[in-house]
């Protein structure tokens, strides 16, 4: 399974305690991009930087390869989405996985995806 940034956000937060515990009872993955997204946002607090380090430390990293970015570039071609939404839907694509999220809307027009938002479970 791989994570999108905004669960790893709300985890981060303290404010979802039964979302940490998904986190932690689970295998998760997180792409690359997801570092980039919440560790480079520029207004974040040391306290908040420690927090997504945690939930970071406890997941694999997938660094997009060739092909995710050529699925990537295929999903843009078809709909305006955000480079990050691409990559990171283009990463569980081509790595055979289920995507985490709580923007389901963001991904449901890509048939070749399953989706999922553990908050609703």
């Amino acid at each position: 399974m791989l994570t999108d940034s905004n669960l790893i956000i709300y985890a981060a937060s303290g404010n979802y305690p039964k979302l940490l515990e998904w986190f932690l009872d689970n295998k998760i993955s997180a792409s690359a991009v997801s570092l980039v997204e919440t560790l480079g946002y520029h207004k974040l607090k040391p306290r908040e930087m420690d927090a997504l380090a945690t939930i970071f430390s406890d997941l694999t990293i997938i660094y997009p390869s060739p092909e995710v970015f050529q699925t990537a570039i295929d999903l843009r071609q078809h709909r305006s989405v955000s480079l990050g939404d691409a990559l990171i839907a283009a990463t569980t694509i081509v790595h055979g996985l289920t995507l985490a999220t709580h923007n389901t809307k963001d991904f449901e027009w890509i048939k070749s995806l399953e989706v999922i938002d553990p908050m609703r479970e």
